[in-house]
């Protein structure tokens, strides 16, 4: 298969909202896609981050840049409010370049946000 744009997904929660449970946890989980993905830094095209209203903190971007990819674009921006979402969660959609089919790529959901989507391949 030739390479395509594709998305990635995942998310993750912290127990506070601090800068460094923000920073940690950010990195932890764009660690564990890329791994189990796969994804070289130059794949990257552009990452999104939201996080839910509670997390006012710290950007989800700045751990990011902490781990050398303060040259992809990196953007954040807060989840709706809906009733009942769940709370202190960071959520991540990473677009990049891949020859991986998109029933192959594996999203990751951690910590509480194991719960979000339990109808994806782990």
């Amino acid at each position: 298969m030739s390479p395509a744009v594709r998305a990635l997904r995942g998310a993750t929660t912290v127990d506070s909202d601090t800068p460094e449970q923000i920073m940690a946890r950010t990195i932890t989980l764009l660690e564990e896609m890329f791994e189990r993905n796969g994804v070289d830094h130059d794949d990257l095209i552009s990452i999104l981050f939201t996080v839910s209203e509670d997390l006012t903190s710290a950007f989800p971007a700045a751990g990011a840049r902490t781990i050398g990819l303060g040259d992809v674009p990196l953007l954040c921006a807060r989840e709706i409010p809906v009733p009942g979402s769940m709370a202190l969660c960071i959520r991540v959609l990473a677009h990049l370049t891949t020859s991986r089919a998109r029933s192959e790529l594996r999203h990751i959901y951690l910590e509480g946000a194991v719960s979000l989507r339990d109808d994806l391949p782990g």
